[in-house]
């Protein structure tokens, strides 16, 4: 089996990835400088609670959530260690040492942490567990430093060796031999590397392990509590310290300060792998050179396909991860029964596969097709657990229950690896709609003119490879070409980005931000600022022409408002009446336009209708009656000039078709 270890180095992060024979097996990621509490850290803390429900406390680390350290894991040398860390910070002028401290009483496994710990006292502790989603670190105040081949462990006593080296005779070397040459105040772990190995690798190996241990208590005694004291290796020495093997072919690493302290390491643990770091200076992206990108795409989502048109369904909840294997549409045999039990089997290559290389821990939960016999569900547990063996992680695998569910429990130190596979697009960002593509290559020649004026030639250029082919079509007078010569920019493909997303970088490698999205995002603030004011006041608008009539009563007293209800009140009862009467009620009013100059029938016919009213008591009837009879004895004086004025007929009018009215009411309490 051929492995290769990838290192791709970028300014925030450290990205490592394992493969086996092409196969994306592991992945890494670690922030740069920055505290990430990893684990092998020790830290100085502080006390800060005492739970005795819990019979835990909770330490200052630095972390913004407190850290948890439970009474089993104080080890059984914790008083010594205490009595140890305080004599060195009380004399900083000298470390002292491990074979003139004296022993203290063990801390027994049944007892109470807070007849050892009170709130306040200084401790050293080491992160066993790093934080995950809203809880903080876990830790332990049993001191290890951990090498390839052997565990150093301060204070404790006899050495003991891996349970998986198997040969009696082999185990029993490895014990006088370390047994020999181990320092006392000390205890050694040898790990299942160390099978075979030559006493002077493992006397070479043990001397630097002491050597961190006395820099760790140098810098314990330069601080003060609540502070880092030793950091672990980074997380790529950490990896290649826990799985490198013959196997290794190469180790391809992309940045020459991280190339050169690998090498210097595996000089010191392993001179004969050295030759196998190798120093990546291509120019495609390392995780694309290797194809590690794609299968990072293709492995990583919430859906992941396997042969046969199979795939798994993996969800993340609070308290465990969910895995659902279905068989897609397709059959290999036609036996369902067989069908389900093959498809089972598939699953169970990638279900191991991706617990590896999503680090995912706690408790799984798979829900497999269902199968009825029994021979079948013992083979398929059978083969999950041969699978689950060369997973370094501890791990337990129960057989299927009734209801077709495994479950299984694996070790979990750090939070689960998180690759965000779907892209959102640069352009539209997610609102579904682009700007026409066929601009995009104009788009670019302006930045990379852009690029040219404020940081000079030699730039980089990164292209989804699609945008990459196009961009290169027609070789000495592609765009690629064109563009080299003209601004002096490098156009390299990128798996890594969308379809219409651009990234520059420098002669360094270093990654260049450049305003291609800023004024989108201004833009779009501008518009919903501009929105939002025109949006708003339209519901103030419909209020206001409710105080529109509000002037109208204002002439009210005086004649003029007369015309201003005309126009807009008769068809109103006009509407009223057809509802109580017959559709005969527009023809009356074209009748008293006519008989304007009539004024003779006028009176005669009021009376008539009023009587006639009263005994049907309608509502409101009387006082139409009286205006009309003021508005009768203002007529005739203004005839009486007749100047042939027209502001003054207008006013005739009127009345004469309120006359009209009540002589139409009689009229149809008669047809009634």
């Amino acid at each position: 089996m051929k492995s290769e270890l990838i290192v791709d180095v970028q300014p925030q992060e450290i990205a490592v990835a394992l493969t086996e024979d092409d196969r994306l097996q592991e992945v890494s990621r670690e922030k740069r400088n920055q505290d990430n509490f990893s684990v092998g850290n020790i830290y100085y803390g502080r006390v800060k609670k005492v739970m005795p429900a819990l019979n835990a406390v909770f330490v200052d680390v630095g972390h913004e959530k407190e850290a948890f350290l439970h009474y089993l894991d104080l080890g059984s040398q914790f008083r010594t260690l205490q009595t140890y860390v305080t004599k060195a910070v009380s004399d900083r002028r000298r470390i002292p040492l491990m074979n003139k401290t004296q022993r203290q009483p063990e801390v027994g496994k049944e007892g109470q942490i807070a007849d050892v710990l009170k709130v306040g006292d200084p401790i050293l502790v080491q992160v066993s567990k790093e934080p995950i989603n809203t809880k903080g670190p876990r830790l332990t105040a049993e001191i290890s430093i951990a090498g390839r081949n052997i565990v150093l462990i301060p204070f404790a006593d006899g050495v003991m060796v891996s349970q998986k080296i198997k040969r009696e005779a082999e185990r029993q070397r490895l014990k006088q031999l370390m047994l020999s040459i181990k320092p006392q105040g000390f205890g050694i772990i040898v790990r299942t590397v160390a099978e075979d190995k030559r006493v002077a690798e493992l006397d070479n190996e043990l001397r630097l392990l002491v050597e961190k241990w006395e820099q760790t208590v140098l810098s314990l005694q330069k601080k003060e509590p609540v502070s880092l004291v030793s950091e672990e290796m980074g997380r790529t020495l950490g990896i290649i310290r826990d799985v490198l093997s013959p196997d290794f072919t190469s180790i391809q690493i992309n940045d020459q300060a991280i190339y050169d302290e690998v090498r210097h390491y595996l000089e010191l643990i392993a001179p004969e792998s050295a030759k196998i770091v190798k120093l990546y200076q291509g120019t495609q992206p390392i995780f694309d050179h290797f194809d590690i990108t794609r299968q990072m795409k293709t492995g990583l989502g919430r859906t992941v396909g396997f042969k046969h048109g199979g795939y798994l369904i993996i969800d993340k909840t609070e308290a465990l991860f969910s895995i659902d294997v279905n068989s897609g549409s397709k059959k290999i045999f036609e036996d369902q029964e067989e069908n389900a039990f093959r498809f089972n089997m598939l699953a169970a290559d990638e279900l191991v596969h991706q617990l590896r290389l999503r680090d995912i821990g706690g408790i799984i939960i798979v829900d497999f097709i269902d199968m009825d016999s029994k021979e079948h569900q013992q083979q398929l547990y059978d083969y999950v657990r041969k699978l689950m063996d060369r997973d370094r992680a501890k791990h337990n695998v129960l057989p299927l229950s009734k209801f077709g569910l495994m479950q299984i429990t694996r070790q979990r130190v750090r939070p689960a690896v998180e690759v965000e596979v779907m892209e959102t697009c640069p352009t539209c960002m997610g609102k579904g709609k682009i700007q026409p593509s066929i601009l995009f290559t104009d788009q670019i020649q302006e930045e990379c003119a852009h690029m040219e004026q404020h940081h000079g030639r030699g730039l980089k250029l990164h292209l989804h490879p699609y945008v990459y082919a196009f961009v290169s079509k027609g070789w000495l007078f592609s765009l690629k070409a064109k563009w080299r010569r003209q601004y002096g920019v490098k156009v390299v493909e990128n798996q890594s980005l969308g379809m219409l997303e651009m990234r520059f970088y420098d002669v360094n490698g270093k990654p260049i931000e450049h305003p291609h999205d800023e004024p989108k995002q201004v833009a779009k603030e501008v518009k919903e600022v501009k929105e939002e004011p025109k949006q708003a006041p339209k519901p103030v608008e419909q209020p206001k022409p409710a105080p529109k009539p509000a002037p109208a009563p204002q002439p009210a007293p005086q004649p003029v408002e007369q015309p201003k209800p005309t126009p807009e009140e008769q068809p109103k009862p006009a509407k009223k009446r057809t509802k109580k009467a017959k559709k005969a009620v527009p023809a009356p009013q074209q009748e008293a336009k006519e008989p304007t100059p009539e004024p003779t029938p006028t009176p005669e016919e009021q009376p008539k209708p009023a009587k006639k009213r009263t005994k049907k008591a309608k509502k409101a009837v009387p006082a139409p009656q009286v205006e009309v009879k003021e508005a009768k004895v203002e007529p005739t004086p203004t005839p009486t000039p007749a100047p042939t004025p027209t502001p003054e007929p207008k006013p005739k009018k009127k009345p004469a078709r309120r006359k009209k009215k009540p002589a139409d009411k009689p009229a149809e309490n008669a047809e009634k």
